[in-house]
């Protein structure tokens, strides 16, 4: 090859020629790039499941599989995106109010105090909180057949406990049908989470507060405190009730059974005394005078032991007196107690 062939080639290389030191040099400032995407591609490549959730698996935006808990590897740089859901904790969403640190990003709303005002079929206003408490059952459903799907159950909670309210009276609402708006609240909520494949299971539905409007609340307050006060006297009358009753009707029962005991004592006295009567006149027939002078003899020894000082008299006696010491003188006052 001939000098001027080879001169244009050497133009050419030179300007991008280097020399070994320069290629180290370069090379160990890439280094850090290089690692850092090595650690990128690393830290994207593996992720684990917490023990209570499961994780959809989409490769390419694709669905590939539910993954158990544990430690799980992927395709990294977002070719395979895991999603973890919590389908064994039990999740909640509030209205009307919030509750702070809140986990579950769905929980409340920016404008709780638009959910709360709601009219009831009478035509009046009531302030309603509640709480819907719910479970991740299908994870596959509630990630592709709903757009929003904790968006949408706020929603739906929403719809369902207006028309819950709307078709009762504000009586019922604020005292006695609680029970059942949160029985027919949880039915409906579930019937349309299922209509509408959301993939949830409805735990349960809680009334928090039911107050009336700001301008009626001391009216009703009053009206609260007449109803206590109402039940206060009630149950302590029936208290009195349960106390004075039993109590007389065991005295009541008492005294019958000591009158039935009197009679029936009164009437075995009776017919015994007939008894006993009836065979000492047997007797008496049989043997008048012995007879006589058994019964004399009966009615001295009940007599005479219960008599202090006894005095026999036979009529053979001679001179009674002597034996009742009637002379017997008294003793004579001295002369200083006559004097005083």
């Amino acid at each position: 090859m001939s000098k001027e062939s080879s001169a244009p080639l050497l133009k050419w290389r030179s300007p991008v020629g280097i020399s070994p030191v320069q290629s180290f040099l370069r090379l160990f400032h890439a280094a850090p790039i290089v690692l850092i995407l090595l650690a990128i591609v690393a830290w994207s490549s593996w992720y684990t499941v917490p023990s209570d959730s499961v994780a959809v698996l989409q490769r390419f935006g694709k669905y590939q599989a539910e993954i158990p808990p544990g430690l799980h590897f992927k395709i990294p740089l977002g070719v395979d995106v895991a999603t973890i859901l919590p389908v064994k904790r039990q999740l909640k969403q509030e209205f009307g109010f919030y509750t702070d640190n809140a986990t579950n990003p769905d929980q409340y709303s920016d404008t709780p105090e638009e959910e709360s005002p709601m009219v009831t079929g009478d035509l009046n206003a009531a302030l309603l909180e509640w709480v819907v408490q719910y479970r991740i059952s299908e994870p596959t459903k509630y990630l592709f057949a709903v757009r929003e799907p904790g968006q949408t159950l706020r929603d739906v909670s929403e719809s369902v406990m207006r028309e819950a309210v709307g078709d009762r009276t504000v009586d019922e609402v604020l005292t006695i049908g609680r029970q059942e708006i949160e029985a027919e609240a949880l039915i409906l909520m579930q019937q349309l989470a299922t209509r509408y494949e959301m993939g949830v299971s409805i735990d349960q539905v809680q009334l928090k507060n039911i107050n009336p409007p700001a301008p009626v609340q001391d009216s009703f307050n009053e009206v609260n405190q007449a109803q206590q006060e109402k039940e206060r006297l009630i149950n302590e009358a029936r208290r009195d009730y349960n106390r004075v009753i039993p109590l007389a009707e065991g005295e009541k029962d008492q005294r019958i059974r000591e009158a039935e005991g009197y009679r029936l004592k009164r009437i075995n006295e009776a017919e015994g005394d007939v008894a006993r009567f009836n065979a000492v006149l047997t007797e008496y027939q049989k043997a008048p005078e012995v007879t006589q002078r058994r019964l004399y003899i009966e009615t001295l020894q009940t007599i005479l032991p219960d008599v202090q000082n006894k005095v026999v008299v036979d009529e053979n006696m001679q001179g009674i007196l002597p034996l009742l010491n009637l002379n017997r003188q008294l003793p004579q006052p001295t002369s200083q107690e006559a004097s005083q």
